[in-house]
């Protein structure tokens, strides 16, 4: 009786020893079937292994057929892999005989040649759509602008009416790139009244330390390194139309130029060509280059920045800059320089402030001095630009070799709601601002500038001014800003827009476009008048 109780509690023992023997044979499954191309034809030597594993558990044979054991506490998904094709991932739970279409991962351009492919990841950095390659060789972005502008002039005691209005200021559309690392390139175009102008087209190199930036040469049609104003885009001016002083510095000309930077300083060199961005300038240009073989002119331009203080929260910026320039031939008159402005205005079209062409002119030569700083949420900037002309008997004016004109401006600002302004070192400029609230932020600024187009020793007199003007901003979001300008204007008797426009009335009363017969007792002459400007301002 005994041994048949020890034999029955072995026998149990023996059952329960062998119970997870079972659940181990019954942990695999066998899965098959055939790998296939996009034709339904089958492909052999395809690579299949559970995700996450590195060893290749089986190859397709000569007629595409595979088989591979998968247990059930391993990875429910197989990897298909093989060269020239798309590595594909399937999941087989539930299923124990699947055929597999693969795609060919060869693909080919525009002209039939087979192109080497990269992953690449899309997402919004700070609102601007990015498209970057996963090694980082490659990479695109957009940088395009809408500006909806509006003005109202509440003054009607003017000599010459201005209509009130709105307009589109900018309508960019920019597209940029990085590739293979150490070229990039921009194309930007501004459709703004229904007429298309060239901005930014270049090409350009950046010289790199490991991955870092530290300098790049730059070829094609951008802005000249001039002025911290003028270079700062129009995304981050802190007001809606730049100072009166930008009408003497550079803008974009054709050229060539090298940037390098370093902690706390900045170096901009280059030589620079004929303006290109208007249809006009180019067939000036073209047509002195056919009609005469007259050389285009050059300019030789460079800026340096200096910043004894750059911390994440204050700033002290000292910069510089200089050009030598000869004529031009994209300017209308050969040999002739005009310096003329609307007054901060888009909408009113009156030029107040005009030179016209000063001709008999060899060489221009410009300077200019910057000084700026920021501490957290406050920021001041200021500079002073000098242009001085040299020729032989300018305007036909016996003797007169030489005639100086000059302006500046000084601005300062508040976030009031805390935040903070940002420098860049390797632009020498700010850059967006860092909103103090989630909901944005408010900046109330004012600025004060002056322009003179006067030189009496040289008998040129294109008049000159003081502006007052009281900004408030809101960025509502990195893409998104709203502005409220309010400017008040006043203009000398000779702004008279090259003798277009009334600056006074003279000895019998009447309005007169002449400066020099605008009576004493109707005053000191010249257009004086507020304005009111806002903008609804969109960058994405």
């Amino acid at each position: 009786m005994k041994n048949k109780i020890f034999n029955k509690f072995t026998l149990l023992l023996l059952i329960v020893a062998l119970l997870p023997m079972t659940n181990i044979f019954a942990q695999s499954k066998i899965v098959s079937g055939k790998t296939l191309d996009a034709n339904g034809n089958p492909i052999a030597g395809v690579e299949i292994r559970i995700k996450g594993a590195k060893n290749i558990e089986a190859t397709s044979d000569a007629e595409g057929f595979y088989s591979i054991e998968v247990g059930d506490k391993t990875c429910d998904v197989l990897i298909f892999d093989k060269e020239n094709y798309d590595e594909k991932e399937l999941d087989i739970r539930n299923q124990d005989n699947i055929n597999v279409k693969m795609y060919s991962s060869v693909r080919y351009n525009a002209y039939g040649r087979e192109v080497k492919r990269l992953p690449v990841n899309a997402e919004f950095r700070d609102g601007f759509l990015t498209i970057e390659s996963t090694d980082q060789k490659f990479k695109f972005w957009f940088d395009n602008r809408v500006y909806f502008d509006m003005a109202y002039f509440p003054t009607e005691d003017v000599y010459n009416p201005i209509g009130n209005g709105v307009n589109i200021r900018r309508a960019r559309f920019a597209v940029k790139a990085r590739v293979w690392k150490h070229w990039g390139g921009e194309i930007d175009v501004d459709f703004a009244g229904a007429v298309m102008e060239m901005k930014d087209m270049y090409i350009q190199y950046y010289f790199m330390n490991g991955n870092k930036d530290w300098g790049h040469l730059k070829a094609g049609n951008f802005k000249e390194g001039f002025s911290m104003e003028t270079t700062t885009t129009s995304r981050y001016v802190s007001f809606i139309e730049r100072s009166l002083m930008s009408k003497l510095t550079p803008s974009r000309h054709l050229g060539i130029a090298y940037t390098q930077w370093g902690k706390k300083w900045l170096f901009i060199g280059g030589i620079h060509f004929q303006k290109q961005g208007e249809a006009e300038e180019v067939a000036f240009s073209q047509d002195a280059n056919k009609k005469a073989g007259i050389d285009e002119g050059y300019s030789l331009t460079a800026r340096g920045v200096f910043t004894p203080i750059n911390d994440e929260e204050k700033v002290l910026h000292i910069g510089g800059a200089y050009s030598y320039r000869t004529p031009l031939t994209s300017a209308e008159v050969y040999k002739g320089i005009r310096y003329s402005t609307r007054s901060m205005s888009s909408i009113n079209r009156k030029k107040y402030l005009d030179t016209d062409d000063v001709t008999n002119v060899d060489v221009t030569t410009l300077y200019n001095v910057e000084l700026a700083g920021a501490y957290k949420n406050f920021i001041f900037q200021a500079e002073y630009t000098g242009s001085k002309l040299k020729g032989t008997n300018l305007n036909n004016n016996e003797g007169i070799d030489e005639a100086n004109y000059d302006g500046a401006y000084a601005q300062i600002g508040w976030l009031i709601f805390g935040g903070k302004y940002n420098y860049n070192m390797r632009e020498g400029e700010f850059t967006q601002v860092s909103r103090g609230k989630e909901w944005g932020d408010l900046e109330l600024l004012f600025r004060f500038d002056y322009l003179n187009l006067n030189d009496f020793d040289a008998k040129i007199y294109g008049g000159s001014a003081n502006a007052y003007t009281l900004g408030l901003n809101f960025h509502v979001n990195t893409n998104v800003k709203l502005m409220l300008n309010y400017s008040y204007l006043n203009h000398d008797r000779y702004a008279n827009g090259k003798g277009k426009l009334y600056v006074g009335y003279d000895a019998q009363g009447e309005l007169t476009k002449d400066p020099n017969k605008v009576a004493a007792s109707s005053g000191e002459g010249g257009e004086d008048f507020g304005m009111i400007q806002a903008r609804i301002e969109i960058d994405f």
